[in-house]
């Protein structure tokens, strides 16, 4: 009886942590699954990239200082983070989603400008999968820096918003 209460114990928690988990990734504001799908097979990709829309990179992160950013983050980077940039190509619709696996700050520069962000979500419970900030731009280049990471790796998807 005692071994059967501990099995039915074990059962119900293990059931309320796979819950929990699911909950966490639909605390998002919008969908994240073509991200987390993205994740699994984001190929390798060095600072100073073109990151395509629609697709995911493990980008490498460099030191903070040494990362290159063309404008100053808005969130000063603390000291012994990591940071990088990308470049990105904005289809004509303009919006894009930039989602992150980690702990970063996101910035977005176009024409020599910092672009407000137009959405955020950010879950701190979803596996794989912290932040996700949509930014409204003109078509055209642009260009992505991340910083304040605290790993020297950083998974990223550029997606047009569902």
């Amino acid at each position: 009886m005692k071994k059967a209460a501990i099995s039915l114990f074990a059962i119900l928690v293990s059931t309320s942590l796979a819950k929990a988990e699911d909950a966490g990734c639909e605390a998002f504001k919008w969908p994240v699954t073509r991200e987390q799908a993205l994740f699994a097979t984001a190929p390798s990709t060095p600072s100073g990239a073109t990151l395509a829309v629609g697709q995911a990179a493990d980008l490498a992160l460099v030191p903070a200082e040494k990362a290159g950013f063309p404008v100053p983050p808005e969130r000063a980077p603390a000291q012994g983070t990591f940071g990088a940039v990308a470049n990105v190509a904005v289809p004509p619709e303009g919006t894009i989603q930039i989602s992150l696996s980690g702990e970063a700050w996101v910035d977005v520069i176009q024409d020599g400008k910092p672009v407000k962000s137009s959405g955020y979500s950010g879950v701190k419970t979803c596996p794989g999968i912290r932040k996700s900030v949509r930014f409204k731009l003109a078509a055209g280049q642009a260009t992505v820096q991340f910083s304040g990471a605290k790993k020297e790796t950083l998974k990223v998807a550029v997606l047009a918003p569902e």
